[in-house]
């Protein structure tokens, strides 16, 4: 039986009160989440040999996430990814938005879904704990009040799981993901290069210069993109590929070949060494996969680790960076009287 505790964590910037909830399942598998950012701050699963060890890249307290990191475990939103120019059209009207990646916007601004504290209630009967957020018109240049809810709920399955939904008072856009960096041998193992990853795509988003879309969807086959049979993360990441010049590595987004929906597997990767296995699926159209290219050392993690170059990945399951520029993507559109709703399941397993 799944169980839901709480304790206070510290406070926010403005001073208010910030908790970690931590679910734990029958298995011994625990999640632990904290109100502020709403970032899963640690992920507590069993290798091979039944030992459990955290294996998502995160800081032992709050204060490190009060500091700029890479948004380690965060809810990212409004818009997950870039949006080119930090600016887009909608009804016939240009919305200038916050301009932190160069020129362009990304994962929400300044201050994003992941630097605000959310009002947290924990579901104990359900072994979840439900954030919500109230984004008001305007924030960061976005139009719309937007209420969001997004809520973490840990199986007796080994599934953690997150349902998003949002509902809007105006026109507007949103792209909402996790940005959770994983290490399946251990949070502070090193790099992730032996990973064995699939990815359940024929097609990928190329980008320019600046990391964004060109508008492009390119077959995957004979690139070093081409995740549709198990694949080890280091086998071509350095190959002299245009593409991984540009991102330093992978930092794509991947288009998924699910149907609308139930969630669709999108991914799997395994862990040769202790044998954890992690299943992404989703009801999202893409999935970023990125490979830690801008850790650089200087974020010291839990244990006082210096995550360096390449020690997490992430799978971050949302539509296509700069939809709103890209008429030809899925729409990121949402408009009063229709709800934003999505759910992605990160399945825990080992392999012998």
């Amino acid at each position: 039986m799944s169980t839901v505790t709480k304790r206070e964590w510290g406070s926010g910037p403005a001073g208010e009160p910030v908790d970690l909830f931590t679910l734990r399942n029958g298995h011994g598998t625990e999640a632990s989440i904290t109100n502020y950012g709403g970032r899963l701050v640690s992920l507590k699963t069993a290798d091979r040999q039944g030992r459990f060890e955290d294996i998502v890249l995160g800081f032992n307290d709050l204060s490190g996430y009060l500091q700029k990191n890479p948004f380690f475990g965060a809810l990212v939103g409004r818009y997950a990814n870039r949006i080119a120019n930090a600016r887009f059209q909608l009804d016939g009207k240009t919305y200038e938005l916050a301009r932190n990646n160069g020129q362009n916007a990304i994962h929400g601004g300044f201050k994003g879904f992941d630097k605000v504290v959310w009002r947290a209630t924990e579901r104990a009967d359900q072994g979840a704990v439900e954030l919500r957020y109230f984004s008001r018109d305007g924030e960061e240049g976005y139009p719309g009040n937007l209420q969001v809810e997004v809520t973490y709920t840990l199986t007796e399955a080994n599934e953690l799981r997150l349902d998003y939904s949002a509902m809007t008072d105006a026109p507007t856009v949103v792209n909402l993901t996790n940005h959770s960096y994983f290490d399946l041998t251990g949070q502070a193992a090193g790099k992730i290069l032996d990973h064995v990853v699939t990815i359940h795509s024929d097609r990928f988003t190329p980008v320019n210069a600046k990391l964004i879309p060109t508008g492009e969807l390119k077959p995957v086959s004979g690139t070093p993109f081409d995740f549709r049979q198990p694949t080890p993360i280091g086998l071509r990441i350095n190959e002299p590929d245009e593409q991984l010049r540009l991102a330093i590595g992978y930092d794509h987004n991947f288009v998924l070949d699910g149907k609308p929906g139930a969630p669709s597997p999108a991914a799997r990767v395994t862990e040769p060494v202790k044998g954890r296995v992690l299943e992404v699926l989703t009801t999202q159209p893409g999935v970023q996969f990125y490979t830690g290219n801008h850790l650089d050392g200087s974020a010291r993690g839990k244990g006082g680790v210096a995550y360096g170059f390449r020690f997490g990945f992430c799978l971050e399951t949302q539509h296509f960076p700069d939809s709103p520029n890209h008429p030809e993507f899925p729409s990121t559109e949402l408009r009063p009287g229709e709800e934003f709703r999505q759910t992605t399941i990160f399945r825990f397993s080992t392999q012998a």
